[in-house]
């Protein structure tokens, strides 16, 4: 009979990073700022700001994302268990980051449209109740901005610097948020006093080159963990240099990949004229701790020559 059972013997598929403090104060957070878009919105559209326009509409978006982060935290929960999933669900937080990124860039892209029309075809602009508008909406993202923060770094403080993409997106929303709102206030107010209305789609423009920025960032961190990138190249290395060191062992094939944003699989193909089990392979990589699920191939050298 076998020592061992079959499940003893199965890997864990779950490299899921539950966040449930992150998903509760993501939906306050988008509930704060639905009511803030809605009101800057009416406002933007009855007072003619286009700073105050922009930033209702740019936080529409964000309604959206924050909406796409909830059900990210909810998707990844309910199927990390799925067998469907080859490795689970630990790439959905990072597809509702990448999403959001996405989002902003579409955010930046209209607010560049808006203000090239406003500076050729320029309104009149209700300067106090603008302003009024527009600085509680500041504290608004402000508020949702310390949320998200503490709790952000609550995660990891105590899930080992795990990275939480989705809630880094959400986080970001809330900064480019607050800094629409800085921007339109400042040009509001310098166009009140010294009456440079230029200076509303101006800022318009600037903030959209932040925030494309911004959104950039996000992308670059979340493709390659969706497009299965590898470790470090030296941490490979590593790895390949510690195995061939022993015995006669050679690596035929090597591949290490993400399979959420903080785990990452590994297959090993190893050939060597005296195998052994393949938990004697594992142990001697066992150091090598990034590594959270681990196949290793062994095959015998028939020629009892490995060196070529």
């Amino acid at each position: 009979m076998h020592q061992r059972t079959i499940k003893e013997l199965e890997q864990n598929h779950d490299f899921n990073t539950s966040n449930s403090r992150g998903e509760k104060r993501t939906r306050y957070v988008l509930i704060l700022t639905f009511i803030t878009m809605v009101a800057e919105i009416i406002a933007g559209t009855v007072y003619g700001s286009m700073a105050l326009l922009a930033d209702g509409w740019h936080m529409a978006t964000h309604v959206i994302a924050f909406i796409i982060a909830i059900f990210a935290y909810r998707f990844a929960e309910q199927h990390k268990n799925n067998n469907a999933y080859a490795f689970g669900t630990g790439k959905v937080s990072v597809l509702g980051g990448f999403a959001s990124a996405v989002a902003l860039g579409v955010v930046a892209f209209m607010m560049v449209l808006e203000s090239i029309e406003r500076l050729v075809s320029p309104d009149e602009i209700q300067y106090g109740s603008a302003i009024a508008v527009a600085t509680l909406g500041l504290i608004v993202n402000f508020a949702s901005a310390l949320l998200l923060k503490d709790d952000h770094h609550h995660d990891q403080g105590h899930a080992h610097h795990h990275h939480d993409h989705n809630l880094r997106a959400a986080y970001v929303h809330v900064l480019a948020d607050a800094l629409t709102s800085v921007l339109a206030i400042s040009a509001l107010i310098a166009a009140m006093l010294f009456g440079w209305n230029w200076l509303d789609p101006v800022v318009g423009i600037l903030g959209a080159i932040i925030i494309s920025i911004w959104a950039f960032g996000l992308i670059r961190q979340t493709s390659p963990i969706l497009l299965d990138a590898s470790i470090e190249e030296a941490y490979c290395q590593k790895i390949k240099s510690h195995l061939e060191s022993i015995d006669d062992i050679r690596i035929v094939d090597f591949h290490i990949w993400h399979v959420s944003a903080n785990h990452f699989a590994a297959i090993i193909s190893i050939v060597t004229a005296f195998p052994k089990s393949t938990d004697h392979y594992r142990a001697l990589i066992s150091d090598f701790d990034k590594i959270s699920h681990l196949t290793i191939e062994v095959n015998s050298c028939l020629d009892n020559d490995c060196t070529h």
